[in-house]
């Protein structure tokens, strides 16, 4: 019987979630590589009680800030950006150092043990001070911290397609999902069965809940595709069926994504290059360029409960900043909302190609010019551009919308960033 701890029909325990599912497969960083996930991996000494992610800035499967401890790659090597995202609530706090690979698990033990332990302070609470947390740690003196180089900035979001035989390099990888969630567990071990054979070492399971298989060689695919057979294991899904996240183990959540799906497919709704999120506990770490979120009610029945839609100010799911579409939907509502809303996107995509974006061809070779964006305040029309900053805040040039902190306001008018919008630069002076 193997040593690892499992949890059956449960989700007490988080999980560390890395991005090493997506090496070799998808953009790497220049030093984050297997043995670097590995050797933090098992610097663990504890079982974790908050989720922790472990991300290369430069990929875009596994999501940013999803986890309680979010450690990002920077552009230093063996040095993490930082982000506290506080337990039962969507407050974010960014850590003014980078965090040395070799501490990153010793400082989670730390920073879960003083959060537990003064849950008044850090835990399920509206007003959070992340600052003091850093102060009280910072005082221990027994990690190594490093200033940042510069700004982390969320790479543009690609819309992973994690399904079928995909090749890589001279091999393939595999990519399965299944509508329900679940995967057997007989199949499991037919997987497992066929990796002995075939020397291959890891499974991967990825958090828009699918398993990836790398390392297949051409010769091998009739075994992995003899095992799909044998469990009618379907592997082409609907692109606009694969964008989603749902809470674990949340029925109310599945029942959902499967509802609006059918209403999608029926209406041929495009949804390329957006990612959607079912929030049924409005304080789960969840991420998506839209999200769903259902108002907190005593109300037992599904069709009373009230909705609210949300979006990424810049439509990048691992943005940190929101602005809201529409409140207080009911569940019938919600399609014809989404569907107003994907027609914004796009109005705003074809506006920034100067052509009609839905074109046959999803991406093409030629070289087009930068469309550069900035962020204006809905109140005053006040113009935040990363190219110059904004001096009254000290916030330096350079630093991207998404790495404003959360108490960022408007230097005009005081509104907050969920005020602010994208708008192309070279449109300003056209109006």
């Amino acid at each position: 019987m193997s040593d690892t701890d499992f949890e059956t029909d449960a989700d007490r325990h988080p999980n560390i979630v890395s991005s090493y599912v997506a090496e070799e497969l998808f953009n790497n960083s220049n030093w984050l590589r297997e043995g670097v996930y590995k050797d933090i991996l098992d610097s663990f000494g504890y079982t974790p009680r908050l989720k922790i992610n472990l991300i290369d800035d430069s990929q875009t499967l596994v999501p940013f800030f999803s986890g309680n401890l979010n450690f990002i790659s920077s552009d230093i090597g063996n040095y993490w950006h930082l982000y506290v995202r506080f337990p039962k609530t969507n407050t974010i706090y960014y850590w003014s150092s980078l965090v040395c690979s070799e501490d990153v698990a010793s400082l989670c033990e730390i920073i879960e043990s003083i959060i537990l332990s003064h849950r008044h302070l850090h835990y399920d609470q509206a007003e959070i001070d992340g600052q003091q947390l850093e102060t009280t740690i910072r005082t221990t003196g027994n990690f190594l911290f490093q200033s940042p180089g510069t700004a982390l900035r969320a790479p543009d979001f690609q819309v992973p397609y994690y399904e079928g035989f995909n090749r890589y390099n001279e091999k393939y990888w595999l990519g399965i999902y299944r509508r329900n969630e679940l995967f057997p567990v007989a199949f499991l071990k037919e997987l497992c069965d066929i990796c002995r054979k075939t020397r291959i070492g890891q499974l991967y399971t990825t958090p828009w809940k699918s398993i990836i298989i790398k390392e297949v060689v051409p010769t091998d695919r009739k075994l992995w595709n003899a095992t799909l057979d044998k469990n009618r294991i379907n592997v082409r899904h609907a692109s606009n069926e694969l964008n989603w996240q749902t809470e674990d183990l949340c029925e109310e959540g599945l029942a959902l994504k499967h509802e609006l799906i059918r209403e999608f497919n029926e209406h041929d709704l495009r949804t390329f290059k957006l990612c959607f999120a079912i929030k049924i506990n409005p304080k789960s770490g969840l991420f998506g360029a839209v999200i769903i979120r259902k108002q907190a009610t005593t109300a037992d029945s599904d069709t009373t409960a009230l909705f609210d839609l949300l979006h990424t100010v810049d439509f990048n799911p691992n943005s940190k900043h929101y602005s809201s579409y529409a409140e207080g939907l009911s569940r019938t509502d919600l399609f014809p909302s989404l569907v107003q809303l994907c027609e914004d996107y796009y109005q705003l995509q074809t506006l920034a190609a100067g052509k009609q974006t839905d074109n046959y061809y999803e991406t093409n070779n030629s070289i087009e010019a930068e469309i550069i964006y900035v962020h204006q305040c809905g109140c005053c029309l006040s113009i935040y551009d990363e190219a110059w900053g904004d001096e009254s805040q000290e916030i330096p040039a350079g630093t991207p919308f998404s790495a404003l902190p959360e108490d960022y306001c408007c230097p005009l008018c005081e509104s907050n960033l969920s005020q602010f919008t994208p708008i192309i630069k070279e449109t300003l002076n056209t109006f």
